[in-house]
């Protein structure tokens, strides 16, 4: 299925959309059939011809002209066959599938009169595609030759000087060391050294200073660069280059394949302790292709690999006997020092007048450009560019435009990972894939994105993934700059406005700033073409225009507006397209009642907001994932107040629900629960305090989750304010057997309960109150198969030892976490 992209927006959507118009009964209609076939017939041709362009590593600036007017125009007909469906549907109710919507659909048509229309908004559009069609050919593109001489910029890092970097001492001293570690031990075997980090960090440069240092150790050495696009004999051919043979050795080398070659280095290879430095390669495939020509001779031999993607580098030294070491950059005293190196020779040749205000920049957040080259006197802006664009364009579309989307946000921003995904889906960027969801899609993509060094992860969590990522601010201005080549996300912050550069309408917008100036000049724009809206600026947000204005939205998030009352928001029930809508972390006090008509809504994110109540109505929004209310500050305890609404039940599409109050709400309501077939995350305050007046709930609740415990329910994490008892829970049967995370925020503490149990294969993740350990109990953890984090805290300090065995928790000794609190005694042996 394809998605909406960065270089081609929708246009692969677009015509799977005009295929089931062509399949309704709407379509039978006369003259509409022959319009809309005529339409996708044209989108078709050039959606191929601009496939085929994009394949080109570095287009003619007028093809990429041409590509932006299809684009745009691809842009233009979808927001036209939006209106026109949703014109003719039922608000958006239209129950029983796509085609049964059509057959309604045809029958309103013929009353309404709005064939004539829906016809000559068509023609007009024809009109543009002929136009663009022309323009292709008058411009020539098929016969323009791309031919163009790219010095590679990473070269100036082979030939450093020593005398010139700073900061690579320390580094470069450790892996020496370890280079030469066994090297008078009985173990000699091959090793291989992975450095990985995102282009222009200094992996290269590392990697040298290594190889020159240890290289007088071994008896043969060689440095190879490795492109995106690697020739295997051309490799084998330079590396035999670079060692000593004989003559006769290398005779008709030229007519050697790849098997020959390969099988030639080898040979030279076999009885001697050699170094190589594979410099910069892109894939596993790449690895995999050439590691055979190095040979395993119990000579101590050593591979030094340089990458940019953490798969690679964990693949290059798989078997044990390698090291992966990840890039840092400059710590602050170094950035200093290479700042003055690079302006006034050293900080010793810098005036006096002048010292004070390059403190100032160097404190300024611009000074972290400055971190960014880890060990040399400093890229050039434009190399800098040209090396992380060789990390770029080697993303495939899917994540090239996941990618981009992360400049809606500002430099230095942690960027949550559950909030990302869903704002990507919300977008149309994803699809499901091979039996996975769109959610496990987009979680791919983004730890692909970690991996590929692209974005560098934050808070990483208990089992190794991690919560958030941040875009370096170099990285960001790459991103900026293709967002605006493309059209994709119009800034509008304190720094910037690229609102003047846009090739068309505004089609995502990101507000960091909004003063009087900024107001007047969105005020003039058109934004019913908007399809996303981020709003991170409270001051003046009541002079934004009114989301009457953005009727094209498909992602909507106010983040932080704390004045966010004082905006107009009328116009909300209109927005019909909208799948994503935050109010995360503002100061609203209800819901705005528009909401309830907006049919297509996925996630409903109320968090940390002031809203306590939801009107009956929101069970309506069936198509609804995610449904997200609370207070959850992070450090402290969480609040739920929100009932659960009476239909609950009725919202079969749900996964995730947190914030709600069980005690809170109707007996009914919290029955419903258990109807949640596909439901993974819950998040439930319980406050009964005991009290027998609630016993009922914490039965309904227990039934409920002994339903869901049944089905895809992954997560639960049951906060209260108080000692309120959970030893219902010890009730729970049969086992949630999908269970992965249990966490529980109480001053209750209870026996170890009996549903936790070995045959739990999926827990990793485990928080308790117990009022006394046994071995028993620290049997049954201990041989809890896939526990990762195990947190448990105790009532009383245990006054009998307790002795845990060598072979429990073994997830928890590799790379993992065990923590007991007020506890004594206990012996691991």
């Amino acid at each position: 299925m394809e998605v909406v992209s960065a270089s081609q927006g929708v246009l692969g959507p677009l015509l799977g959309k005009l295929a089931g118009l062509l399949e309704g009964e709407c379509a039978r209609l006369k003259g509409v059939r022959r319009e809309i076939r005529s339409l996708k017939a044209e989108l078709t041709g050039m959606h191929g011809v601009v496939r085929k362009y994009m394949m080109l590593q570095d287009p003619d600036v007028q093809v990429k002209d041409w590509i932006s007017l299809v684009r745009e125009l691809a842009y233009d007909i979808e927001d036209v066959i939006d209106k026109f469906i949703h014109q003719l549907g039922n608000d958006g109710q239209h129950q029983g599938g796509f085609k049964e919507f059509f057959r309604k659909t045809a029958r309103r048509l013929k009353t309404l009169g709005s064939r004539h229309g829906i016809a000559n908004q068509i023609d007009d559009l024809k009109i543009r595609l002929k136009e663009v069609k022309e323009l292709k050919s008058s411009y020539k593109l098929d016969d323009i030759h791309f031919e163009h001489l790219v010095v590679d910029p990473r070269l100036s890092a082979l030939f450093v000087e020593e005398a010139h970097l700073v900061g690579i001492d320390g580094p470069r001293d450790d892996l020496a060391s370890w280079m030469l570690k066994d090297e008078n031990s009985f173990t000699k075997h091959r090793k291989v050294l992975s450095i990985v980090g995102f282009g222009g960090l200094g992996k290269t440069t590392l990697a040298r200073e290594v190889y020159r240092k240890v290289q007088g150790h071994f008896h043969c050495w060689a440095v190879v660069s490795i492109s995106q696009k690697p020739n295997v004999k051309k490799i084998m051919k330079d590396l035999i280059s670079q060692m000593p043979c004989k003559k006769d050795f290398i005779e008709g080398i030229d007519t050697w394949d790849e098997t020959i070659c390969i099988a030639k280095l080898r040979e030279l290879l076999k009885d001697k302790r050699y170094l190589i430095v594979i410099d910069d390669i892109w894939s596993i495939s790449a690895w995999d292709a050439i590691k055979y020509a190095f040979p395993e001779n119990d000579f101590c031999s050593r591979i030094i690999a340089t990458t940019h993607n953490v798969d690679v580098a964990r693949s290059c030294c798989q078997g044990g006997n390698g090291r992966m070491y990840e890039m840092e950059a400059l710590s602050d005293l170094h950035s200093k020092r290479l700042f003055f190196k690079r302006i006034f020779g050293s900080e010793d040749c810098c005036p006096n007048v002048l010292k004070q205000i390059s403190n100032k920049i160097l404190r300024n957040v611009e000074a972290s450009h400055w971190q960014l080259s880890a060990y040399q006197v400093y890229y050039p802006l434009e190399g800098m560019n040209s090396i992380l664009s060789l990390s770029y364009n080697d993303l495939p579309p899917n994540l090239k435009t996941c990618l981009l989307y992360l400049c809606i946000y500002p430099e230095d921003y942690v960027i949550e990972r559950d909030i990302l995904v869903r704002r990507w889906i919300g977008e149309g960027f994803i699809s499901e894939e091979r039996g996975q969801s769109k959610q496990e899609v987009a979680e791919n993509h983004f730890y692909e994105l970690i991996n590929k060094s692209m974005v560098q992860p934050v808070e990483v969590g208990y089992d190794g993934k991690a919560r958030a990522c941040k875009v370096h601010d170099m990285m960001l201005e790459l991103l900026i700059s293709k967002s605006v080549e493309n059209n994709f996300i119009s800034l509008a912050s304190h720094s910037q406005t690229d609102l003047a550069k846009c090739d068309g309408f505004i089609r995502r917008l990101s507000v960091q700033h909004i003063d009087l100036e900024l107001a007047s000049i969105l005020a003039n724009e058109e934004l019913s073409h908007v399809r996303s809206l981020t709003v991170m600026a409270s001051t003046c947000i009541k002079h934004l225009p009114g989301l009457v204005r953005f009727e094209a939205l498909r992602v909507l998030e106010f983040q932080d507006c704390q004045n966010l009352h004082e905006y107009d928001m009328n116009g909300i029930d209109k927005l019909f397209l909208l799948k994503y809508l935050s109010f995360r972390g503002t100061d609203m006090l209800k819901l705005p009642s528009g909401v309830l008509r907006l049919y297509d809504l996925e996630t409903l994110d109320l968090r940390n907001t002031h809203i306590e109540g939801l009107p009956t109505g929101i069970i309506q929004l069936v198509k609804l994932q995610h449904l997200l209310t609370g207070r959850y500050p992070y450090s402290g305890t969480a609040h739920g107040k929100t009932k659960i609404p009476n239909g609950i039940g009725t919202m079969k599409n749900l996964q995730a629900i947190s914030g709600f109050n069980i005690i809170k709400s109707s007996l009914c309501a919290v029955e419903e629960l258990g109807n949640l077939t596909v439901l993974k995350d819950l998040i439930l305050q319980l406050d009964s305090g005991g009290s027998l007046e609630y016993k009922r709930h914490e039965e309904m609740l227990l039934s409920s989750l002994c339903k869901l415990g049944t089905c895809k329910l992954q997560s639960v994490w049951m906060y209260s304010n108080d000692s309120t008892s959970l030893q219902f829970l010890d009730s729970w049967s049969p086992l949630p057997y999908n269970l992965q995370m249990f966490q529980m925020t109480t001053d209750y503490y209870f026996p170890m309960p009996k549903w936790i149990v070995p045959a739990l294969t999926g827990l990793a993740y485990l928080d308790l109150n117990l009022i006394e350990v046994t071995e028993e109990g620290l049997r049954i953890l201990g041989e809890m198969p896939a526990l990762l984090y195990l947190s448990i805290a105790f009532k009383t300090v245990q006054k009998e030892r307790l002795t845990i065995k060598d072979f429990a928790f073994s997830c928890l000794k590799r790379n993992s976490t065990l923590f007991l609190r007020t506890i004594g005694n206990v012996q691991f042996t």
